[in-house]
C-alpha cells in the first residue's frame, strides 16, 4: 500500500469516527462505531528534546544540586594541592644534579698535530684547508700545525717567529684557513717551537729567544689563531720572561679562551706534576702513560696524575716528533689499544696525523686519502685495515664528544696487572663506562672487587675483537676475560 491510499484510509476512518454518539452509547438499530486505523511511517524517530532552560535553572536551584556542586569543587582543589605537594616533595627529595665543570674548547674532542705541513699535504696550508671536511668528521675540536715559522737549523739568528716559511704557504693561506676552521667548530693552534730544524730546541738557551717568543705570541694571538704550543716546556719555564708569557693568555677577553700547550718528555710523573703547576699552562703532553711499563705502573701514573691536577690540563699524547707514529711505537700493539685508552683518560687525547688508520712510519699521506678507492692484492687487504680502524677511530670520538662520564668523569681505577688495567670513568647520573685493555700476550681474567657497586652485566659498547666479545653483547665483568692485545669498552645505566 502507498502513502496515498494510505492517507485515504485515515480520512475514511475519521468520517465513520464522526458518526459515533457523544454518549459513546450504542443504540440498537444504529451504526457501530468505527475503529481508527492511523498508520506512522516506519522510519519516523521521537526525538527528546530534554529539559528546557527553565526546567533546568529551577532543579539547579534546589539544595541537593548547591550541596552536590560544592563537594565536587572541594575536591577539585583538594585533589590539585595533593598533586602539587607531591611534586614538590619528589623535586626535593630527587638527588641533585651535579654541576658542570668549567669546559674549554680543547677539553671537548680530540686535538690533531700536523707537525709537517708538506708532508700531510704537498698544497702545504692549502692542502690542510682542503681537508677540513675530512677532519671534522672525525669530530677533531682543533689542531696543532707546525711549526711553520722560518728558520735555519741551530742559527738563532735566522728566527723569525712571525713569518711563515714559503715552503708551507703564506700569511694569507693561514688566515684562510682559520676563517674555514672556525666556521667548522675548529680551532688552529700554532707551533712556536723555535729550532724545529736544529738539535736543541731552544737553541741549547732559551733565555735567548724568550722575548722574541712573547712578542711572537702577541702577534698571532691578535691574527686569531687560538693557541700556542711550545716543546720542551722544561727549558722555557725557567726564563724570567716565561710569567709574562703566560699573563698574556690569561689577560686575554674574549668568548673563546686562547690555550696555552706545552709538552715534556722523559720525565717521571711527579716531575710532570710539578712542571704542571709551575708553568699554569692549559694542557701538557706528557707522554704518559708509557706502554713499556707495566699496567700496575701505569695505573699509579694515571691515577697520581689524576689526583693531583683537574683533567682539562691533562693531554695524552703517544706520538709525534718525539715518539714517532703510533703504529710504530715499540712494544709493538695494536694501534686500537691505543685509541681505546687515549680517547678514555681523564682529560685531552691528542693524536698525530695519520694515527687515526694506524699509517706507520715508512707511508705517506697518499695512503690516508686514497683509502676509499679500489685495489688489488696486498694492497686492498692494508687498505681495508686503515679503513677498520679509522672506524673505530670515529666511534671512540663520537662517544668521547657525547658522553658526559667520557669528557669530565671521574676517573676509579678497579684492576691492574704487569699486562693490562681496567678502570672506571663515573659522572653523577649519566651512563658508566668501563675500559678494559689487555696488552700482553697471554689471555687475563680481571676479577674486579664488588667495592665499586658495579652490576653483574654491563653492554659492550666498542672492542677490538668481535669474535670474543661481539658488539652490543652483556657480559659478565666480576669475572672479565680479555683475550691477547684486546681492549673493550663497556657500559652500563646508572641505577639510582
Amino acid at each position: 500500500m502507498n502513502k496515498e491510499e494510505e492517507m485515504k484510509e485515515v480520512e475514511l476512518n475519521e468520517m465513520d469516527q464522526e458518526k459515533q454518539p457523544m454518549t459513546g452509547e450504542s443504540p440498537t438499530g444504529t451504526e457501530k462505531n468505527g475503529c481508527v486505523k492511523v498508520k506512522v511511517p516506519e522510519d519516523t524517530e521521537v526525538k527528546f528534546t530534554g529539559l528546557s532552560k527553565e526546567e533546568l535553572m529551577k532543579v539547579a536551584g534546589t539544595a541537593g544540586w548547591v550541596r552536590t556542586r560544592w563537594i565536587l569543587l572541594v575536591l577539585f582543589w583538594l585533589g590539585w594541592a595533593g598533586m602539587l605537594a607531591g611534586a614538590v616533595v619528589i623535586i626535593v627529595q630527587a638527588p641533585r644534579c651535579k654541576p658542570i665543570p668549567e669546559m674549554n674548547w680543547w677539553n671537548e674532542g680530540p686535538l690533531y698535530q700536523i707537525s709537517n705541513v708538506n708532508e700531510f699535504s704537498e698544497k702545504g696550508l692549502k692542502g690542510i684547508d682542503e681537508k677540513l671536511d675530512y677532519l671534522n668528521q672525525l669530530k677533531v675540536k682543533g689542531l696543532i700545525l707546525g711549526p711553520i715559522h722560518t728558520v735555519q737549523g741551530d742559527h738563532a739568528s735566522t728566527l723569525e717567529l712571525t713569518s711563515i716559511n714559503p715552503e708551507f704557504g703564506s700569511e694569507s693561506d693561514l688566515q684562510t684557513l682559520l676563517d674555514r676552521a672556525h666556521r667548522k667548530g675548529m680551532s688552529i693552534v700554532l707551533n712556536l717551537t723555535p729550532n724545529y730544524k736544529g738539535i736543541s730546541a731552544w737553541f741549547n738557551n732559551a733565555a735567548l729567544v724568550a722575548e722574541q717568543l712573547k712578542k711572537a705570541c702577541m702577534y698571532w694571538l691578535d691574527k686569531g689563531v687560538d693557541g700556542i704550543f711550545v716543546s720542551d716546556l722544561k727549558d722555557i719555564a725557567n726564563t724570567e720572561a716565561w710569567p709574562s708569557i703566560q699573563a698574556l693568555f690569561n689577560q686575554t677577553e674574549g668568548p673563546k679562551k686562547p690555550a696555552l700547550m706545552g709538552s715534556v718528555t722523559n720525565l717521571s710523573v711527579d716531575e710532570a706534576s710539578l712542571l704542571l703547576n709551575r708553568t699554569g699552562v692549559n694542557l701538557l703532553l706528557t707522554g704518559l702513560p708509557d706502554p713499556r711499563k707495566t699496567g700496575i705502573k701505569q695505573a699509579n701514573e694515571i691515577q697520581k696524575l689524576y689526583s693531583n691536577h683537574i683533567q682539562t690540563n691533562l693531554g695524552w699524547s703517544l706520538s709525534g716528533q718525539s715518539w714517532g707514529p703510533l703504529a710504530s711505537r715499540t712494544p709493538s700493539v695494536p694501534v686500537r689499544l691505543y685509541h681505546t685508552l687515549l680517547f678514555t683518560l681523564p682529560g685531552t687525547p691528542v693524536f698525530s696525523a695519520g694515527d687515526e688508520v694506524g699509517l706507520k712510519k715508512d707511508e705517506n699521506f697518499e695512503a690516508l686519502w686514497n683509502l676509499e678507492s679500489q685495489a688489488d692484492g696486498a694492497n686492498a687487504t692494508e687498505k681495508e685495515e686503515h679503513l677498520s680502524v679509522r672506524d673505530f677511530f670515529k666511534a671512540l670520538s663520537d662517544l668521547k664528544g657525547k658522553e658526559r662520564a667520557l669528557l669530565h668523569g671521574e676517573y676509579v681505577s678497579i684492576f691492574s696487572s704487569p699486562s693490562s688495567l681496567a678502570f672506571l670513568r663515573l659522572w653523577d647520573q649519566s651512563e658508566r663506562f668501563i675500559v678494559a685493555i689487555n696488552w700482553g700476550n697471554e689471555s687475563v681474567t680481571m676479577t674486579v672487587s664488588g667495592d665499586h657497586d658495579l652490576p653483574a652485566e654491563a653492554r659492550v659498547r666498542v672492542t677490538t675483537n668481535a669474535e670474543s666479545l661481539p658488539m652490543d653483547s652483556m657480559v659478565k665483568i666480576q669475572k672479565l676475560e680479555l683475550v691477547p692485545k684486546q681492549a673493550v669498552l663497556l657500559s652500563y645505566p646508572f641505577a639510582g
